[in-house]
């Protein structure tokens, strides 16, 4: 990029210096003016004024990337992972040019740290393209002469080649030194990514209806993607594609004509809508004058009626505040953006797909049909309305035409992977996205279960409110609190935090730390279990951290300024194996950006708090007089291995959306 603006640079200045003679010849051919006049110059000039004024705009636009480019470097941390596969691959391609991977990833990390940190695993992969082409080289020759291609370096201590052709890697204790230092000095910084516009859409409930346990995992994971993608550049725009539109409101609102006089000046409590909207659908399917009258209503709101739009606004403003007390507990941010707000957009969709002969008119309806898929895309209904297809097939057309997005996250249950599949396949089909250039994810997830295995309910059968949810983990969290006598030692505004930074905690580190994929069982027992991989047992280890540097009443200042001036020393084989789990975060991030999977980082977070656990217990930090609380002696190189640690740790919390306390 540096040479690009470079090079520009000098173009620009060549052409101000042939434009300034052009003027000075243009000068001498005038004659003497008596008075003031505008001198004209010619066409050539002003072709150059307006090239020079394109390449000035172009300088200072690559000179803002560059500027942009060297600041997010100076943020990022270094991904050991990359770093290598990137020189491996090098020393790969020197080595045997012909052969042609199918993948790029030739260094994977390595999970027996006895055998290596890192590991090449390519060698058999070679060994086979070469005996295709004619030649047969054993994978441990393919070992050797990779290894015999890659440049001397500062950060591999030693190496080498094991079963068909591995090549186990071990680190530079002093590299990895450095790197920890450069935590502390510069923060637990993003992996380099290149940045992208991306659109996230999570949560989805329904106005006029409360929000229950079917929304948890929708709306904690896509809240955690959100925060990942933003932490690592992305420009994100997290969207909240509420059930805002549709016959329902129909139904509800002719329900609401019988039942309720000031519907057009006030809404019934979310708690009642709900209740009243059991009562219309019963009504729709049973009296034939009411089905009508609500069709009426779904007419009159599509086509704007004063009465009807109002009360429609004012069931959406109800069901709002509920959502934001939700998200606001939660820690969720997003952007309301309803089926509603694509209203307008799918009569002109649908009207572009005809034109370009695109749709099948089958039994009055009319249809996309995909190949490879066997169920077309309803865009249009028999009666003239509109379905979910259609309000997806716009959705995504706004989002990559006019949001310009580059990479589109759908957070839905798995039991909309086909539609979705079909969804993706037509947004290719009609040309609206290339998988070249435009990435499109469905980030499926499984249900939630009680204890029994069955989805979770009361105990009376019907589904679990949210809200319900969260105040029984604050109440659990409080109790267990109380158990472990804590309130006696925080204070009560100490005692609140801690209670609902654990409640909360608990419930979202619960659904992150399962493979998304997979239904999980809820159960506020284990969950708050201190022992394990729990979300208690990660704000316990943390706050135990920080209380290190606390004891040896060191500040944040102290600590920077002891990172310039200490090196960390990795004798101890423990503080190694610290150090090394501490340098591995951006590679994990990568991980997670990949698969958009978090429980990848949960697993990640929790072998980083037992990994310092072994530590602490095998290396001393803060030396006290025997049987006094006197500080004879800080290891201020293990303290700043902590701090490193802390540092790792609060990031992956904020991912993760749980909130760190300092005293617990």
């Amino acid at each position: 990029m540096a040479d690009a603006v470079k090079e520009l640079t000098e173009r620009y200045q060549t052409a101000e210096r042939e434009l300034l003679a052009l003027k000075e010849s243009v000068a001498l051919l005038q004659p003497a003016p008596v008075t003031p006049i505008k001198i004209i110059t010619s066409t050539s000039a002003e072709e150059l004024e307006e090239q020079n004024s394109r390449l000035r705009y172009q300088i200072l636009h690559l000179k803002r990337s560059v500027s942009e480019y060297e600041t997010m470097l100076g943020k990022c941390m270094v991904n050991v992972r990359q770093m290598l596969n990137a020189q491996f691959l090098t020393a790969l391609k020197r080595a045997f040019p012909l052969v042609a991977l199918e993948t790029e990833n030739v260094v994977h990390h390595n999970s027996q740290p006895k055998f290596g940190d890192y590991k090449f695993v390519s060698s058999m992969k070679v060994s086979q393209a070469l005996k295709e082409l004619g030649e047969h080289v054993p994978p441990a020759v393919v070992a050797q002469k990779v290894m015999d291609q890659l440049p001397s370096n500062d950060h591999i201590k030693s190496w080498d080649i094991a079963g068909p052709g591995f090549v186990n890697i071990f680190l530079q204790p002093s590299f990895v030194s450095k790197l920890v230092t450069s935590v502390l000095l510069k923060g637990a910084g993003p992996p380099m990514v290149q940045p992208r516009r991306v659109v996230i859409d999570f949560s989805s409930p329904n106005i006029a209806k409360e929000m229950h346990v079917g929304h948890l995992r929708s709306t904690i994971i896509g809240e955690t993607l959100s925060r990942l993608l933003e932490f690592v550049g992305h420009d994100v725009l997290r969207l909240n594609h509420v059930g805002d539109w549709g016959t329902q409101f129909g139904m509800l609102i002719a329900h609401l004509k019988d039942t309720f006089p000031n519907y057009r000046t006030e809404s019934p409590a979310i708690s009642d809508l709900q209740t009243l909207y059991k009562a219309s659908k019963k009504r729709f399917d049973q009296e034939e004058d009411f089905k009508k009258r609500a069709y009426e209503d779904v007419v009159k709101l599509q086509s704007g009626d004063k009465d009807v739009v109002r009360a429609w606004q004012l069931i959406c403003d109800v069901s709002r505040k509920e959502f934001s007390r939700i998200y606001k507990r939660l820690g969720v941010t997003l952007i309301e953006r309803g089926e509603s707000f694509y209203n307008n957009l799918m009569g002109n969709m649908v009207k572009e797909l005809e034109a370009r002969n695109l749709l099948r008119k089958e039994a009055g309806c009319k249809l996309l049909f995909v190949p490879g898929h066997k169920v077309p895309l309803t865009l249009v209904k028999s009666d003239g309305g509109f379905t979910y297809d259609t309000s997806d097939m716009a959705a995504m057309q706004q989002r990559l035409q006019e949001e310009k997005g580059e990479w589109l996250i759908y957070v839905v249950d798995s039991g909309q992977s086909l539609h979705f599949d079909t969804v993706f396949a037509a947004g290719q089909l009609v040309g609206w996205y290339d998988q070249a250039n435009i990435r499109v994810d469905h980030v499926g997830f499984g249900v939630v279960l009680g204890t029994d295995k069955k989805r979770l309910k009361t105990r009376s059968g019907e589904t679990v409110r949210l809200s319900d949810l969260l105040d029984e983990g604050i109440e659990r969290a409080a109790k267990r609190l109380q158990e472990k006598e804590r309130d006696k030692v925080l204070s009560e505004e100490e005692l609140v935090e801690a209670k609902e930074a654990v409640a909360y905690g608990c419930i979202k580190y619960s659904d992150l730390s399962h493979d998304r994929i997979n239904d999980y069982v809820f159960s506020f027992d284990k969950m708050l279990d201190d022992r394990g991989n729990t979300a208690v047992y990660l704000l316990y280890a943390y706050t135990r951290i920080k209380s290190i540097a606390r004891t040896a009443n060191l500040s944040r200042e102290n600590i920077v300024q002891a990172a310039t001036t200490t090196e960390i020393e990795l004798v101890h084989e423990k503080e190694l194996k610290l150090a090394k789990a501490i340098i591995r975060f951006p590679d994990v991030v990568c991980h997670v950006l990949e698969d958009l999977r978090p429980h990848v980082l949960c697993e990640y977070t929790y072998e980083l708090c037992t990994t310092f656990s072994e530590f602490y217990d095998n290396c001393y930090c803060i030396q006290k007089a025997p049987g006094s609380n006197e500080i004879i002696n800080i290891n201020m190189s293990r303290v700043l291995l902590c701090e490193a640690t802390a540092a790792v740790l609060e990031k992956a919390f904020y991912i993760l959306g749980l909130k760190p306390v300092h005293k617990m």
